[in-house]
């Protein structure tokens, strides 16, 4: 989807297929088939904007096989569908019963990471729309924070940014690559941001802002996003999520709706911010029951929750913090960002009676969270292009 800025700008909106996990091309094609074109037509247009996400194994098919790049891209638009955005975090394995810690493997400090960054970068080339020259991938905060060598992991982003500016010189498209703070890794906030990318010191190495990471770790947009401004730091991508809210986490009956988001498959960091600063676990599980997070303040934690559907009572959505950041990301004078990604992925790990049951049931879901998200948009003054 396709929006017109004030200023005249394009801004483009579309969903995440991490939401849809598959490992190999076949896999993909699969998902533009059942899930994508089926969402763009519930939603009653003729172009449908996806942030694809490419496992290793999906993307090396791709990179090693110009024919079978050519043959995704035409079967992007027989769909109605286009690509100008990559998620670059999850390297394999998204499907998995679980994840946890293994998404963040390999890290910045391992050369895979560099050379499948790489290879996305140009396999998005490909992909543009012929219309649009700069394509984004967002990508992991450098590393976990127990895996940090922050040192090897820049440098391997100073030489991505050298392929990337080679990339246009060859292509005259532009990719940028944003690091997306989350709760728990070497980078959590965008305020920690700011230093490693100094050391880098390219404008193509910015942030992705990811408004559930940015709600988890009670960070104030405003403040987040002139911190970024008064850097120079670009935010590359934004990824429009929301966090799970229990505003008295003391009680018994908001410990219970908590454990019922508790689950195997993802990592759901937990946090709190006491008046001597933000405290947090790694997992819900260990807040609800482990007993060593402070508990007479609002958590917030990790569990991107669809757009359009708080939970139940006695737990909210952040909802409101991504409105905030919306606004300032798209409603100024001039945008912040022009790549805007709905991102829930955890359809199929909420509780068992608020999972999708059928295929049509998750393709109305995404469909309602890229309404809301449209309307947003549109509320703030932006255009909705055919």
């Amino acid at each position: 989807m396709r929006f017109r800025h004030p200023d005249g700008s394009t801004i483009h909106l579309a969903y995440c297929t991490n939401v849809h996990p598959a490992e190999t091309l076949d896999g993909v094609l699969a998902q533009l088939r059942d899930h994508c074109e089926p969402v763009r037509r519930r939603l009653g247009r003729d172009r449908l904007g996806i942030g694809l996400w490419l496992a290793h194994d999906a993307a090396r098919a791709l990179a090693a096989d110009p024919a079978a790049l050519r043959a995704l891209r035409d079967e992007l638009d027989r769909r109605g569908l286009e690509v100008v955005t990559l998620n670059g975090f999850p390297y394999e394995g998204f499907g998995a019963e679980e994840v946890k810690y293994r998404v963040y493997r390999p890290d910045w400090s391992d050369p895979e990471r560099l050379d499948h960054t790489t290879a996305l970068a140009r396999i998005l080339t490909a992909l543009l729309p012929d219309d649009v020259t700069e394509g984004s991938i967002s990508t992991l905060p450098l590393a976990w924070r127990t895996r940090a060598d922050a040192h090897r992991a820049t440098d391997a982003l100073r030489v991505l940014a050298e392929r990337l500016d080679a990339l246009e010189e060859l292509t005259g498209r532009s990719v940028r690559i944003g690091l997306e703070p989350e709760p728990g890794c070497v980078v959590e906030t965008t305020g920690d941001a700011l230093a490693p990318l100094a050391a880098i010191g390219h404008p193509r190495i910015g942030v992705c802002v990811d408004t559930c990471h940015l709600a988890t770790s009670f960070e104030d947009p405003d403040t987040a996003l002139d911190a970024l401004t008064a850097a120079g730091v670009p935010v590359v991508k934004t990824q429009l999520s929301a966090a799970l809210h229990a505003e008295q986490p003391h009680l018994p009956e908001v410990r219970d709706a908590l454990a019922a988001f508790a689950e195997p498959r993802f990592l759901h960091q937990t946090r709190t911010m006491t008046t001597t600063g933000l405290r947090g676990t790694d997992d819900l599980d260990e807040a609800v029951t482990g007993g060593t997070l402070p508990d007479a303040t609002p958590w917030r934690a990790h569990f991107h929750v669809p757009l359009h559907a708080d939970p139940a009572p006695p737990l909210t959505s952040t909802l409101p913090v991504l409105k905030a950041a919306l606004a300032r990301l798209a409603g100024g004078p001039r945008p912040l960002t022009r790549h805007l990604e709905v991102e829930t992925y955890t359809w199929q790990a909420l509780p068992p009676e608020l999972r999708p049951r059928t295929r049509d049931r998750l393709v109305e879901g995404i469909a309602a969270e890229l309404t809301l998200a449209r309307d947003l948009l549109t509320d703030l003054g932006l255009k909705e292009l055919p």
